[in-house]
């Protein structure tokens, strides 16, 4: 297994990336390929008393960064000696299993789509993070930024690769899937909502997805279902409105906890339940979002992962890379094209 990594993507490159391709390399027995600028990797693993480059890595030099003010549909032509340019043909030319980047979201899903092509079927790709859940399960919310703007049609699309995904990597067995509203009626919503509920619910008749209808934001975090259908923007605002509750929660606790010596002591007690849950809510634990619908894995990572960001998010280009489904994914889109034909 090898997987592509984006050395000068982030806030933190090169540093975090090389050293979280390192501990990645021996974590998860992976060979990992830096990309970008030698001499500024090196200098890293000089910095941190490395010599020699360690087992499991090697260096793909690039000359040129992708900026985050780069216009994502240009990028190709005019940032094409980049590291992230550079990293998505290696993909492309099956150079490796998976690429990683915390570059700019536009300009990955972009150059994703352009060099290393969506699944044969697929209108856009989408973005699908997996979240914790009260249920214990993950649930895996789709669109979560990638496409603002979408169609019943992608909406359709979106239930069924987010489906695929959510049993190939978690073992979900026949993933639940609710369409994000606001109200579980099925009259709710916009126009939108209300086309795409009928599309997603002749694909549950078919036996294409299990869909179970609406699914309130507040019912997500709850694990009311294991897969939820939305647009980009609002996938957007259902995922950090969780994420900023989670932090204000845990900044709550931390401040409780230091009220008096017995919530201290109490404190103590429950270190270990506390540091689970912190650790659960934490996005550097998940690692960075697949890109549904493209051929081959394409992860971003925060931009501003750490070393242990970026840990996991190679260690989430390992799961991607061993839980193809593009095969399956291609006969059921063949299926609901048939679907459409004869409605």
């Amino acid at each position: 297994m090898k997987i592509i990594l984006d050395a000068m993507g982030g806030d933190l490159a090169p540093e975090a990336p090389v050293l979280g391709a390192i501990e990645a390399a021996k974590l998860y027995n992976t060979e990992v390929t830096l990309v970008g600028r030698g001499a500024e990797i090196l200098e890293v693993l000089k910095k941190h008393g490395i010599e020699t480059l360690p087992q499991g890595l090697e260096i793909a030099h690039a000359d040129d960064v992708v900026d985050m003010h780069d216009d994502p549909g240009k990028v190709i032509h005019k940032r094409k000696n980049s590291s992230m340019i550079i990293g998505l043909r290696m993909l492309a030319e099956g150079q490796g299993d998976a690429f990683v980047s915390a570059g700019s979201t536009g300009a990955l899903l972009s150059g994703a789509t352009l060099i290393v092509k969506r699944v044969k079927g697929i209108r856009r790709a989408s973005m699908a993070p997996a979240m914790p859940t009260k249920a214990g399960h993950k649930v895996v919310i789709c669109d979560c930024g990638a496409n603002a703007e979408c169609t019943p049609e992608f909406l359709l699309q979106f239930g069924l690769v987010a489906s695929a995904y959510a049993k190939k990597t978690y073992g979900t067995e026949n993933p639940r899937v609710g369409l994000l509203n606001i109200g579980t009626e099925d009259s709710k919503g916009g126009q939108l909502q209300k086309d795409a509920y009928g599309l997603l619910q002749l694909a549950g008749e078919q036996g294409l997805i299990n869909f179970v209808g609406n699914v309130e934001a507040r019912g997500v975090p709850l694990g009311e279902v294991d897969v939820v259908v939305c647009d980009g923007f609002s996938g957007n605002v259902l995922i950090k409105s969780i994420e900023g509750t989670a932090m204000f929660m845990g900044s709550l606790l931390k401040r409780m906890f230091k009220k008096s010596v017995f919530s201290k002591i109490g404190y103590l007690l429950c270190k270990s339940g506390v540091g689970d849950l912190m650790k659960m809510l934490d996005y550097r634990e998940i690692g960075g979002t697949q890109f549904l619908g493209i051929k081959k894995p394409v992860i971003k990572a925060h931009g501003s992962s750490d070393v242990l960001a970026f840990r996991n998010a190679i260690r989430q280009a390992v799961d991607a890379a061993n839980a193809d489904f593009t095969e399956q994914l291609e006969q059921d889109l063949a299926k609901i094209k048939e679907m459409a034909v004869n409605d």
